[in-house]
């Protein structure tokens, strides 16, 4: 049986109006959701805080369970949710694939948490036992974006959950079903018990009173830098934490040992999986001048080669744009760069939201698509005399999120990345990876640093309680 029933989309419980859910490659509408409202997120905060105080309390291999057979359900039901990952977000069916298989691993490593040690014996001046406890936080605000919308959601929500926390999740309306009704099904079908997962779609204004809630502690939020930012505003008003992964501009490094014939294929993958819409997308190709002209050339012959379309009904490379406001921002830089004089060596030009992979030569500091996220199909590449040069080049940008450099000599490839403030670093490798078992976060515009991954999800989701027990009641002088 299809583990989604549309006939659940539209909430009664909620009051902020029909949304259609449209496939970007058609404009075929796929179904209608009910979005929320402040008030509403405040009413599933308020009962989410009141699951969690039983759920906190469940033996540690209870939550573990849920959370695997949570991981079972998504590798059963891959087919169902596939389809909706390529129809929905503009998925190829192979990104589609890697989505539920990150989404099974999140929950295999969350079921790991439950059962991690959960403190410390301290030494104690006094005669006492004196202890640490991670204890859980109560309610988690997730807010997750279109772009990875199965993944990019459930790493918040599958470490929250394992570990005593119940979870309000605000998935972007756009992708509601792959990256927020889909988890409900899946959870309510592993037997998480009712009140602990809220997902509600939802605009700015839900997002909003989710920061604010007093009953939410704690805000997981994955998205633009300029969102991040009042974000993370708000939230310092508040005195909550917010874990903020936002957006990134990352370099890929050629440097001159490098094999030009390995290289192409992880260069064009790197700026043009998923159609750019990663915040880990290769954003600057920075070249040494010995490979310079030849890179440009292979590339856009590369570029040329793809084949872009409806993912759905056609094996192509590249799906759709999300939608027409983020294709004119992509067409908008690629055009202000080639008026600014980058060379226009592949791509530029597009058919409704099936935006051609490009290339851009000759950019530089005054490139608009050089200089700023482009969050589309977009290589820019520029030159490079030195191994400084590249650093300094590769470390001027206010972001710090994802690093590859290629070279045949791995000790100067690692030598070079110490030079470069970013979260990740990939030698040999381009920009965009990702695993359930590592940590994710940038530095700077970037985001506030690595909170997935084991030890980060512990600090992410918990809080550290210190406690003392003495056998009489201390005595004091007054």
């Amino acid at each position: 049986m299809p583990l989604l029933d549309p006939s659940t989309w539209q909430s009664p419980s909620l009051s902020g109006g029909e949304y259609a859910v449209t496939e970007p490659a058609t404009g075929d509408r796929l179904g209608t959701v009910t979005l929320a409202t402040a008030e509403d997120i405040g009413t599933a905060a308020a009962a989410a805080r009141a699951a969690q105080t039983e759920w906190a309390h469940v033996p540690h291999f209870v939550r573990a369970s849920v959370l695997r057979k949570a991981g079972d359900l998504f590798t059963e039901h891959a087919d169902e949710l596939r389809g909706w990952l390529v129809r929905e977000s503009g998925s190829i069916p192979g990104k589609a694939a890697f989505e539920l298989h990150v989404a099974a691993q999140e929950c295999y490593e969350a079921a790991a948490l439950a059962s991690r040690p959960a403190g410390q014996v301290l030494p104690s001046e006094a005669p006492r036992l004196s202890y640490t406890r991670r204890v859980p936080v109560g309610v988690v605000g997730v807010i997750a974006p279109f772009n990875a919308p199965l993944i990019l959601s459930i790493r918040s929500v599958a470490p929250a959950l394992a570990l005593g926390n119940a979870v309000v999740l605000k998935p972007d309306p756009r992708t509601a079903i792959c990256g927020g009704l889909s988890l409900a099904a899946v959870f309510a079908e592993a037997g998480l018990p009712e009140g602990l997962l809220h997902v509600l779609p939802g605009g700015p204004e839900a997002g909003q009173a989710l920061v604010a809630d007093p009953r939410v502690p704690v805000i997981s939020f994955t998205g633009s830098t300029a969102a991040g930012r009042a974000v993370g505003e708000a939230a310092g008003r508040h005195l909550k934490r917010a874990h903020l992964e936002l957006g990134g501009n990352s370099a890929l490094i050629v440097l001159e040992d490098a094999d030009l014939d390995a290289v192409i294929s992880t260069a064009a993958w790197g700026s043009f999986f998923h159609q750019g819409q990663i915040c880990m997308t290769t954003g600057r190709h920075l070249v040494h001048r010995s490979l310079y002209e030849e890179y440009v050339e292979r590339l856009a012959a590369k570029a040329d080669s793809l084949a872009v379309g409806d993912p759905h009904r056609a094996e192509v490379h590249l799906g759709p744009l999300i939608d027409s406001g983020q294709l004119n921002k992509v067409h908008g830089l690629v055009e202000a760069s080639t008026s600014r004089g980058a060379k226009l060596a592949a791509g530029g030009t597009h058919e409704q939201l099936f935006y051609r992979p490009t290339v851009l030569a000759g950019t530089d500091d005054d490139t608009p698509a050089y200089a700023e996220e482009v969050f589309g199909p977009v290589a820019p590449v520029r030159s490079f005399a030195t191994a400084d040069e590249a650093a300094a080049l590769a470390a001027a940008s206010s972001y710090g999120l994802s690093l590859g450099i290629v070279t045949r000599d791995t000790a100067r490839g690692l030598d070079l990345a110490e030079r470069i403030p970013t979260g990740i670093v990939h030698i040999n490798d381009q920009t965009v990876n990702d695993e359930a078992v590592a940590p994710f976060g940038g530095v700077a515009a970037s985001g506030t640093g690595a909170r997935f991954g084991g030890e980060a999800n512990l600090e992410a989701f918990t809080d550290v309680r210190w406690t003392t027990v003495r056998g009489d009641v201390a005595p004091y002088p007054f």
